[in-house]
């Protein structure tokens, strides 16, 4: 069949930060270019449900407690009778949201990507049916992005039982929240509610919290956590919650096995992760299937087995992060394009938006000595001069680097303002630096980033401050 008789160069399925990426930079490179998208709003769960209704939350909650809890008063700043009006913080989420994907809705416009609106599904390996709308394309991106994990026999009601959505819609602040599950969602989300009054409880299975990170940023997050009122039970699994009266009744025991408590809570947060949507695509009919975590494989280049067909974001292996999605929405668009299109998906940096903030880019220091001799570097920001003015001396910078070479593998901070010190970190791996290149980087005084500074001198046993 002859290339006219397609309807679009490249059709990309999902409009999340990688899907409407993929499909305006393909616009941009000159390629005739749809969007299949059910949703209402484009941006996918980050722009709606996710990223950004999470940070909007997170910014005004953090800003509540600092005129509530006296912070600022230490500082001069005296606010007498803080008072919390949830529906005018909700409504500046909403503002958000709405601004931000009406956003995205422009650019389409502005780049010619048109917006097939409702859900897609393979009908072969070039034709998709969206709606009641057949189309055919000559490249077709999957980014269908991830859904909410279920807990098995815990059924979520939005009400008192809420998944990550649920929780930011909240109608008042739970007197007791539960967290099932200690990563990233789960931290923020219970650091918005513990802000507002709530007493906040975290049950995780493994004996720590924060999985996939740092081991020694996993156990002083949990202090510093701790100190600010959360509570954890680690190495504890949930077998079983009660919804009655508006109320919830929890059962756990010991992850290994044991006696089984009860936990009593207003409101429970599921946040045990997250699964690749690929459900009802009728992936079978384009010749593909996923693999056991449920993703669709792809090579180097984003190209699935079934020629034409390209898969990326949280639907393709790799970490579940927009950023990492939106750098392969790009290089897969450039890559159908017939140009060079690459992601180092060993220099993705990861942060979670509590506070202090908590962020790393490549290795653990657990997994590079796993791969050879290192050498680590540490400044804690208790003595970097801008975090000790702004009374913030929670936590640390962390230098990994290549015991040979000096080569740096990877940085991990806790700071007030990780997870903007993570791009130089992730910007000098991308280039090969080495922790003497860091070293010997003029950094603006003062400021937070000079703690990187003297983490990458302390590598060879040169910090100055410390």
């Amino acid at each position: 069949m002859s290339e006219q008789q397609y309807d679009y160069d490249v059709l990309v399925i999902g409009a999340g930060p990688g899907g409407y990426v993929a499909a305006i930079r393909a616009a941009q490179l000159g390629l005739k270019t749809a969007c299949a998208e059910s949703r209402e709003t484009l941006g996918g769960t980050c722009l709606n449900v996710g990223c950004i209704p999470s940070k909007a939350l997170l910014h005004a909650s953090e800003l509540f407690a600092e005129a509530a809890g006296g912070a600022l008063a230490r500082l001069g700043v005296r606010m007498d009778n803080v008072s919390l009006d949830l529906d005018a913080m909700h409504a500046q989420r909403r503002d958000a949201v709405k601004g931000l994907t009406g956003g995205i809705e422009f650019l389409f416009r502005k780049n010619k990507v048109e917006w097939l609106k409702g859900h897609a599904a393979f009908t072969s390996r070039d034709s998709v049916k969206v709606g009641e709308r057949e189309v055919r394309a000559k490249n077709i991106v999957i980014a269908t992005g991830s859904s909410v994990t279920p807990l098995p026999g815990v059924t979520i009601d939005q009400k008192v039982v809420v998944d990550s959505t649920g929780a930011l819609e909240l109608e008042k602040v739970p007197e007791h929240l539960v967290v099932i599950g200690g990563g990233v969602i789960g931290l923020e989300l219970g650091s918005v509610w513990r802000r507002l009054g709530a007493k906040v409880t975290c049950v995780e299975y493994l004996d720590q919290i924060l999985p996939g990170f740092d081991g020694e940023v996993r156990k002083e997050a949990n202090k510093i956590f701790k100190k600010q009122g959360f509570e954890f039970r680690l190495s504890t699994k949930v077998t079983g919650v009660e919804v009655k009266g508006g109320k919830a009744t929890l059962t756990v025991e010991p992850a290994e096995g044991g006696e089984a408590q009860t936990i009593e809570a207003d409101a429970v947060l599921v946040s045990i992760g997250r699964r690749p949507n690929t459900e009802g695509l009728n992936l079978e009919a384009a010749g593909l299937q996923t693999n056991n975590r449920g993703q669709v494989e792809i090579d180097h280049d984003f190209r699935t087995s079934v020629p034409g067909i390209w898969a990326i974001g949280d639907v393709a292996p790799g970490p579940m992060l927009a950023h990492k999605a939106e750098d392969e929405g790009i290089a897969v668009a450039e890559n159908i394009a017939g140009q060079t299109g690459i992601v180092n998906h060993d220099v993705i940096p990861s942060v979670v938006y509590t506070f202090p903030e908590i962020a790393g880019v490549g290795l653990t220091e657990e997994l590079a000595k796993e791969r050879g001799e290192v050498k680590v570097g540490k400044f804690p920001m208790l003595a970097n001069s801008r975090a000790k003015t702004n009374h913030e001396p929670d936590g640390f910078v962390k230098v990994i680097a290549d015991a040979k070479t000096d080569r740096v593998l990877g940085v991990w901070c806790i700071a007030s303002v990780a997870g903007t010190m993570i791009a130089q970190a992730a910007q000098a791996m991308e280039f090969g630096a080495t922790s003497e290149d860091i070293a010997y980087t003029c950094h603006a005084h003062p400021t937070h980033s000079e703690a990187l500074k003297e983490a990458a001198m302390a590598v060879t046993g040169k910090p100055i401050h410390v």
